[in-house]
């Protein structure tokens, strides 16, 4: 389906699951060549084609709190900064200086102005050159046309969304849901190099047909085995993830059902962004592609200021829970990627209980034409 269900309408085809043994189902079968996990070609067209023509979620909003607050990463290959300016506005640069391009900041942190480490360019938060020391040595120097190469930055909803293609080219708008609460607060950030590809790694967050397989002391006591709603909003879906606490639900008035305790969501924003909720909790995924065969991960993890304030132990808890099942996916994920080494399959076939990977397939294929 396109378009997403309330609240307690997902809680009611929940319990009608649960009633009948069922779950969504998708309407087609995906056959996915193996190749396009492995191929260097293939990840260079993924890159330029897709992730750069997309706008694709860079970091969360509460990186950049606050006026002088920056964060810096590589997105699809490109070093880009994002910084927030005195004027409270969120931008990103292409991470370089324009005189020798040594870049201006690595990891985050927090400035009055980004100063190249190499001969001390100075750039204001909004990315003009404002200082060149000894600038009697550059007699043609048109600072104005020095500034920092700013990259197409949108911010919606609590995430800081780039594109990289030029201005004007057609491109979808930001806009949907993206499952952060705007009353929670970053509480951990953190990075994890997986021995995978990217799209295997994504795999993983769109269906809960490996739970009691992948995940039998962890998520598989709490949850259900191969049972999901999975909606879809453009390029974009949602893959519901129930506890068996939504039982309790059955005693609620239907229009007044509530799935904060019972339900977890799983917002897939296309190609590579994951934010999962969780009870008084959420967290941020970027898969970001470090080869064919790698994938550096990205989390930001962030808890509602009350319940933090009250049960901080308790947040711990829930979170190294969910970092246990992270690692079970983990391992799974490498042993997919050597996997194909074998040379036992020249395609993975996605059943019907996959279907929000179907959909991720899908979008894929009709954005590089095969």
């Amino acid at each position: 389906m396109d378009g997403l269900m309330d609240d307690w309408k997902v809680v009611g085809r929940v319990l009608d699951h649960i009633d009948k043994g069922a779950t969504d189902r998708g309407a087609a079968t995906w056959r996915e060549p193996v190749g396009n996990y492995v191929s260097p070609a293939r990840l260079a067209r993924e890159l330029t084609e897709v992730f750069h023509a997309t706008p694709t979620p860079f970091c969360p909003s509460l990186a950049l709190a606050e006026p002088g607050a920056y964060f810096a990463r590589e997105a699809a290959g490109t070093p880009l900064i994002a910084v927030r300016g005195a004027d409270g506005v969120a931008r990103v640069f292409r991470n370089a200086c324009r005189h020798r391009g040594a870049q201006l900041a690595c990891g985050s942190g927090k400035t009055r102005a980004l100063v190249c480490p190499y001969h001390a360019w100075t750039y204001d938060l909004e990315g003009a050159l404002r200082s060149v020391p000894h600038i009697d040595g550059f007699p043609d120097l048109d600072t104005s046309a020095h500034g920092l190469v700013p990259v197409r930055c949108e911010e919606h909803a609590g995430l800081i969304f780039v594109t990289q293609t030029p201005a004007g080219a057609d491109t979808p708008p930001v806009d949907g849901p993206t499952g952060l609460d705007p009353d929670l607060t970053l509480v951990a950030a953190g990075e994890t190099v997986i021995e995978a590809n990217w799209k295997i790694v994504m795999e993983g967050f769109l269906e809960g047909y490996h739970i009691k397989a992948t995940h039998k002391d962890t998520f598989f006591p709490r949850q259900y085995d191969n049972l999901n709603v999975v909606e879809r909003f453009g390029a974009n879906s949602r893959v519901v993830f129930p506890y068996q606490a939504v039982e309790r639900q059955r005693a609620v008035e239907p229009t007044a059902r509530d799935g904060s305790g019972g339900l977890t969501y799983v917002y897939h924003r296309f190609p590579n962004v994951i934010v999962a909720t969780f009870p008084k909790r959420a967290t941020l995924v970027i898969n970001e592609p470090d080869g064919p065969a790698r994938t550096r991960q990205l989390t930001w993890t962030f808890a509602d200021r009350a319940t933090l304030a009250a049960d901080r132990p308790g947040v711990s808890q829930g979170i190294d829970f969910v970092n246990e099942g992270a690692k079970e996916d983990r391992a799974v994920n490498e042993s997919i990627q050597r996997g194909l080494a074998s040379g036992a399959n020249d395609a993975f076939t996605y059943g019907l209980f996959e279907g929000a990977i179907v959909h991720f397939h899908r979008q894929m294929s009709e954005r590089l034409g095969s």
